[in-house]
C-alpha cells in the first residue's frame, strides 16, 4: 500500500515553503518539551530541498531544541506537581519517567547525551533532569553537544547524498515508512512490558 510516497512528496513541497524554517525551529523547541514528532522529519527534507541552507537549518534546530530542553528542565524542577505530573498521568508516561529516573541514577549526565543524540524521546529526559535537580549547565552543555551531533549528521547526510539520496528516498519511502511503523510498535510493546 503506497501511502508514504504521496506524503513524502507533500513534505518535500512544504520544505521549500518560505515559513518552513519557522516551523522547523518551533518543532525543535516544543519537541524537547512535549511534542511527539521528531525534528528529523522536517530537517531531512528541508536540508535535501535547500542543501545550501542545510547547515543553517541544523544550527537553528540545535539552538531551539536546547532552548526547549531548558524550558523542559524548568518545568521539571519548578512546576512538576501542578503542571508536569497531571500531563504525565494523562499521557500514561509514569513508566517512562521511572525508567528515565533510574537511568539518571545509573549513568548521570551521559543519559542526556544518549537521549539528545538517539531516537529516545528527549523530552522525557529534559523534564526528568529538572525533577532530579541535575546540575543545569552540565545538562545544557551535554544537550547542546548531543543535539548538534544529531542534527548536523542528518543535514550532512542530506548534503552528501544530494540528488542520489532524494532519488533513493522517493523510491524506497513506502518500504521505509512501514519498517519504521513496525519498529515503533515493537519498541512500544517492548518498553511497555
Amino acid at each position: 500500500m503506497k501511502i508514504f510516497a504521496p506524503l513524502y512528496e507533500k513534505v518535500m513541497l512544504w520544505s521549500k515553503h518560505k515559513y518552513a524554517p519557522f516551523y522547523l525551529y518551533l518543532t525543535a523547541f516544543i519537541e524537547s518539551i512535549f511534542w511527539p514528532i521528531p525534528v528529523d522529519i522536517m530537517l531531512a527534507p528541508m536540508a535535501l530541498a535547500k542543501r545550501e541552507k542545510a547547515w543553517q537549518f541544523a544550527f537553528g534546530a540545535t539552538l531551539f531544541s536546547v532552548l526547549g530542553g531548558a524550558l523542559g528542565y524548568y518545568l521539571g524542577s519548578a512546576l512538576y506537581d501542578p503542571v508536569v505530573l497531571p500531563f504525565i498521568e494523562a499521557m500514561h508516561y509514569q513508566g517512562k519517567m521511572i525508567t528515565a529516573q533510574s537511568w539518571f541514577s545509573e549513568w548521570g549526565v551521559l543519559v542526556i547525551f544518549i537521549a539528545s543524540f538517539t531516537p529516545i524521546p528527549f523530552k522525557v529526559f529534559t523534564v526528568t533532569a529538572g525533577v532530579m535537580s541535575m546540575a543545569f549547565w552540565p545538562f545544557m552543555l551535554t544537550a547542546l553537544v548531543g543535539r548538534a551531533m544529531r542534527f548536523f549528521l542528518v543535514a550532512g547526510l542530506m548534503v552528501l547524498g544530494g540528488e542520489k539520496m532524494e532519488t533513493k528516498l522517493s523510491k524506497y519511502i513506502d518500504a521505509l515508512g512501514w519498517v519504521t511503523i513496525i519498529a515503533a510498535v515493537i519498541l512500544y510493546f517492548t518498553i511497555k512490558h
